[in-house]
């Protein structure tokens, strides 16, 4: 369990991120040194049970012997080509992640927010190319509450105004309507429309899940339209909610026209990203249109077909689906007055605090001095996404420390 008190090693890493680092995050005083399974140890040693699992992007825990090895492997042979030339991990990377999404085509980049930006060029030039939309017209409906990172197109159709402040002039063309509303999609269609991009959970907003049917809806509405349905699945995609995708648990109805994938795309060791779609929407980039230096890297490619083998093969959709029930009916159960709502699928949950009782911060800060780390989102969420390889018995060693914790918050009144 953690200790009550920062020591020294601590504090000097605090100072050393306080004076010299840029100050665009808040993260929790802990200094995590090494990693195993789904528990961390601090630079003190005190040990964690990590429950975010970095947004997604470990949900194979740390330091997994598979993915370290594949890893290490390549690391012997080349690391980096660029694109200028092939290179041997490339080709079967790109085979092995439309067998694995169902897709025809796909297109390496490197973080989540890269790989929406992809899909944002890739949906206007095919609604130039393909639906005939007037030059520079192109329209992108996207749900409010989104969050589909931080460039400066994807903060402009953004809702939260902390993320916009400050970074204008803003990219038009992506009109927005409530998140979980399909009849607000169909009546912002225009002949400009060339796409819906959405996240089938909005994770960043505080796990909010749409009512089932409004997915399959969206691509009914799209099909109606001629327009390209896209989803994000960076947090939700490769097995978090108890299906390979979040789209999935409303059936092969509610497939997408495209989608976007990273975090665990890379096993939580190196970063990779991906657009994967049908081959007519891929189809409109040509040599020259788009590209990354490190995009599609041989070291990033070989550890992700080691990732995309293990969601195929280790039944961690079953292993989400089962831990994740166990674990949101534990926290159902303390019945704590501080808790409005608890909600989620699989292992991504979260429980929305009351608005007379501390921020979600507060609950955040005492679970680590218990040994527990965690995220709070949108200040009156604290959010729980444990790897997916985490241990009945780890949960219910969590929840004795859960429960008391969020028992004893007082309100504000």
């Amino acid at each position: 369990m953690a200790s009550a008190t920062q020591d020294t090693k601590t504090s000097e890493h605090l100072q050393l991120n306080e004076c010299f680092g840029a100050h665009n995050y808040h993260p929790l005083p802990v200094v995590i040194e090494s990693g195993k399974g789904a528990w961390v140890t601090d630079v003190e040693g005190n040990k964690y049970l990590d429950m975010l699992s970095a947004y997604s992007a470990l949900n194979f825990g740390y330091s997994h012997e598979r993915l370290i090895a594949a890893a290490t492997k390549q690391l012997n042979k080349v690391t980096l080509t660029s694109r200028a030339f092939h290179n041997d991990q490339l080709g079967p990377w790109c085979r092995e992640i439309c067998e694995l999404t169902g897709f025809e085509a796909a297109l390496p980049m490197n973080s989540g927010a890269e790989a929406c930006e992809t899909a944002i060029k890739m949906a206007r030039k095919w609604g130039y190319e393909k639906k005939g939309v007037a030059k520079n017209q192109a329209e992108i409906i996207c749900a409010k509450g989104n969050f589909h990172g931080r460039t400066t197109t994807i903060i402009s159709f953004s809702t939260d105004e902390q993320y916009k402040a400050g970074f204008g002039p803003y990219t038009p063309g992506f009109p927005l309507v409530p998140f979980g509303d399909a009849s607000a999609v169909e009546a912002a269609m225009t002949k400009n429309t060339v796409a819906v991009f959405v996240e089938p959970i909005q994770a960043e907003s505080g796990i909010l899940v749409p009512k089932d049917g409004y997915l399959k809806a969206l691509r009914d509405i799209c099909t109606k339209h001629n327009v390209l349905l896209i989803f994000d699945e960076i947090q939700t995609g490769l097995c978090r909610t108890g299906d390979r995708f979040a789209w999935q648990h409303e059936g092969e109805d509610a497939r997408p026209d495209a989608m976007c994938l990273g975090k665990a795309l890379g096993g939580g060791v190196l970063p990779i990203s991906a657009v994967v779609s049908s081959r007519e929407a891929m189809d409109v980039f040509h040599p020259g249109d788009h590209g990354s230096t490190f995009g599609g890297n041989p070291l990033a490619c070989a550890v992700s077909r080691v990732a995309m083998d293990m969601i195929r093969n280790d039944g961690l959709d079953e292993r989400s689906r089962e831990m994740g029930a166990h674990f949101k009916s534990k926290l159902q159960a303390v019945g704590a007055p501080a808790v409005k709502e608890i909600r989620g699928r699989g292992l991504l949950i979260g429980v929305q605090i009351k608005p007379e009782y501390p921020k979600a911060r507060w609950f955040c800060e005492r679970f680590m001095a218990e040994g527990i780390l965690c995220k709070d989102a949108h200040e009156d969420v604290i959010r729980f996404a444990p790897p997916l390889i985490i241990e009945k018995s780890d949960i219910d060693w969590a929840m004795d420390r859960i429960a008391p914790a969020l028992l004893s918050a007082k309100t504000n009144k």
